[in-house]
């Protein structure tokens, strides 16, 4: 029997002994306490859920979230929801984890499959995502599985790491085939496929965070730094204009693919995350939020702290919450608590998550 056969078993032996003792009955499923499920890259997973991450990481970051996954932005907006701490596909196995969510992520998780076996695509969490569901349906029926799926958050947030991996690997298939525009709308396709796919299983409340100024990250400026003697590339206030156009193309193209959305599949809640938008308010306008280094990591290595990632927590910075960047390409907890806080009421930044805030579609009843 397979990994996947034999977690299918796992889940489906748990869920029946638990429903059997009568800890958890139908009627209490349909609670209004919503549960998220959670598909992504590195933004929503420190490696917890990525095998042999500490092996396979090529620039050694082995603290890429500041030591915890509680200061990802889904598990701030999980917290604010009500949720307990979201476990890991890989960890779960109790019907109570299932009921309140389950996160799918997995560090360098990219839209497109690379055949690493070091992190799960979106394609392959997606299929994860799809066997849960199906669980649902077969022990609590259909029917109500299927309101309770449709009162569940999806979050998703892909790309980021498709983006790292194209402009650092200049040699690589994809990038002589794909110019940076035409691979931002391969990667557009791929996710507006992702949320048509979950719509068709009565998934009906979807986030999708767009992705973060890449062109303005440690590793990126480095590269920057590296190169600026030939001149190759532009700057975008003092980022990488190249990578930072790609990551706009993919952020404007996702967001009208997901207008669409809601207007074509009834009873479609999307929303739009522009955290692009967020951090660069944040670069731009320091001061307004105490900080006052936009261009070095907190924990890193070399210029900017963009050679390598964080190899311990003993070379991090005395204080975080004065930096954007955490490592090579992952933001601080205080910026990913001011994102948390946009995504939820819009303050302190409006319309960051469009046309509704997330505390919004919380409250949509489906």
């Amino acid at each position: 029997m397979g990994i996947r056969e034999s977690v299918i078993c796992l889940l489906s032996a748990v869920l029946m002994i638990t429903f059997r003792h009568g800890h958890v009955s139908a009627e209490e499923t349909v609670s209004p306490v919503r549960a998220m499920y959670v598909l992504g890259d590195s933004s929503v997973d420190c490696g917890d859920n990525t095998p042999y991450y500490v092996l396979s990481h090529r620039n050694l970051s082995l603290f890429p979230c500041n030591g915890s996954d509680a200061t990802l932005l889904p598990h701030i907006l999980a917290k604010k929801m009500g949720l307990n701490t979201i476990p890991f596909y890989s960890h779960n196995g109790s019907i109570n984890a299932i009921l309140g969510g389950i996160n799918f992520g997995s560090a360098e998780g990219t839209i497109l499959y690379t055949g690493s076996r070091s992190h799960q695509s979106l394609n392959q969490q997606l299929s994860q995502s799809f066997q849960i569901i199906q669980l649902l349906q077969l022990h609590l029926g259909e029917q109500t599985a299927n309101k309770f799926i449709q009162s569940s958050i999806f979050y998703l947030s892909f790309g980021k790491d498709d983006f790292i991996d194209y402009f650092h690997d200049r040699s690589s298939p994809i990038n002589f085939k794909h110019s940076p525009q035409n691979f931002s709308h391969i990667l557009v396709q791929q996710m507006t496929n992702a949320v048509r796919n979950l719509y068709a299983t009565n998934v009906r409340k979807i986030v999708c965070a767009g992705i973060l100024p890449l062109g303005c990250a440690p590793d990126m400026l480095l590269m920057k730094f590296d190169s600026s003697s030939n001149g190759a590339r532009g700057e975008i206030e003092g980022c990488l204009d190249e990578v930072n156009m790609a990551v706009l193309e993919y952020n404007t193209r996702l967001e009208e693919n997901i207008v669409a959305i809601n207007v074509e599949l009834p009873g479609a809640h999307v929303v739009f995350c522009d955290v692009y938008r967020a951090l660069m308010e944040f670069i731009h306008k320091p001061e307004a939020y105490g900080i006052e280094d936009v261009k070095n990591a907190c924990c890193g290595k070399g210029r900017y702290g963009g050679e390598s990632g964080c190899p311990s927590m003993e070379i991090a910075c005395d204080n975080p919450t004065r930096r954007v960047w955490w490592d090579l390409s992952n933001p601080t907890p205080l910026v990913n608590s001011l994102l948390a806080d946009s995504a939820w009421s819009g303050r302190p930044l409006s319309s960051i998550c469009r046309p509704i805030t997330v505390h919004e579609l919380l409250s949509i009843s489906v």
